[in-house]
């Protein structure tokens, strides 16, 4: 469901005007964007500074995601860049937002994942997605074959029992990985994911922040179909929005540039690195590509604290989200803390 259709815009008008008074949870979503002329291991320090900083914060969780073939993001080892940003921190949540399971044997995610947990108890997430995360060419090379995305359900069921204390007549065990804190997300763009989430009875999250059309469809099936387990007795969602705040509305709509310029790239089939922002995005895409980008970033909360904080209110009172997510695609590493630091305030 958009944010367009008639129901949906109607509440928007309704809530519009509308303040949070409490927010939930504030956590980072971080691609590691690596921008034009800056080496990887520059791009990585600056997620694991990025994280320092949204620890002193305040921010619940950190987590990184996988992407493969993409210049512009350089977490496609994500465990490892968790392990980076872990091994740097010292009381956020870090973890995948996440883990693209169907690449991967569920054994070894467990070993992976067991092992972070090992090393920073009570602090890592595994969140699961069942997309490829890149192009079809680079999922053979991974290995992925075409049939793998229908196995999702019963290889989070595999995941979840590597993760259980093993039988003493286990012939196979996941060391590290058996008996570890490891709490399991799934995520979604679509209903899908949803209603496995549901089913399951585990948390989930929303990838709002590139792909709004399901989100509110999503959400009312996974509250609706939620079945109580082990993990949860309860509901939890998350909500996974676009962010770009700075001291005025112009300069973060100037900063948001850089993230429709990558967007423009990828959807053009030429994904490249992440791009200095321009003055006028309208020189740069065409009007079909315009309204594209307006419907993709239709969530994003662009703008001075202001701007930002009508926007987050909007998002929180269509969504009633227990947690928030914020991706920030920014060139300059110094403007993208800054955007971190000005919606911390909305917490303080």
């Amino acid at each position: 469901m958009a944010l367009a259709s008639p129901c949906v815009a109607e509440r928007a008008r309704h809530v519009a005007d509308m303040t949070v008074s409490a927010y939930p949870q504030f956590s980072v979503l971080d691609l590691a964007p690596v921008p034009q002329g800056m080496p990887v291991g520059q791009a990585l320090n600056n997620s694991l500074d990025l994280a320092r900083r949204a620890e002193s914060l305040g921010f619940h969780r950190y987590w990184l995601a996988e992407h493969h073939n993409m210049p512009g993001i350089a977490s496609a080892a994500t465990a490892v860049v968790i392990g980076h940003v872990a091994g740097g921190t010292k009381t956020i949540r870090v973890g995948s937002g996440g883990v693209m399971l169907p690449n991967h044997a569920p054994l070894m995610v467990a070993e992976q994942f067991g092992t972070l947990a090992a090393l920073y108890p009570g602090r890592i997430d595994l969140g699961l997605g069942r997309a490829p995360g890149t192009d079809q060419a680079t999922m053979r090379a991974l290995r992925r074959y075409a049939g793998a995305v229908d196995s999702f359900a019963q290889d989070v069921v595999e995941l979840q029992h590597w993760f259980k204390p093993a039988d003493p007549e286990q012939s196979v065990r996941a060391v590290p990985g058996e008996g570890q804190d490891v709490p399991i997300w799934l995520l979604g763009s679509s209903t899908w994911g949803a209603q496995l989430a549901a089913a399951l009875g585990l948390p989930f999250a929303f990838a709002a922040h590139f792909a709004p059309d399901s989100l509110l469809d999503a959400l009312l099936l996974y509250r609706r179909h939620f079945k109580p387990s082990e993990v949860l007795d309860k509901p939890y969602a998350m909500v996974c929005i676009g962010v770009c705040a700075a001291d005025t509305d112009a300069e973060a709509t100037r900063l948001a540039t850089s993230t429709q310029q990558q967007f423009l790239a990828l959807r053009r089939g030429r994904p490249g690195l992440l791009p200095p922002p321009v003055d006028d995005i309208r020189e740069h895409a065409s009007p079909a590509e315009l309204a594209g980008l307006d419907h993709t970033f239709q969530y994003s909360a662009i703008g001075s604290l202001e701007t930002m904080k009508r926007k987050i209110d909007q998002v929180l009172k269509l969504t009633e989200a227990d947690e928030l997510m914020f991706a920030s695609q920014i060139y300059d590493h110094a403007a993208r803390r800054r955007s971190y630091e000005i919606l911390a305030t909305l917490k303080a």
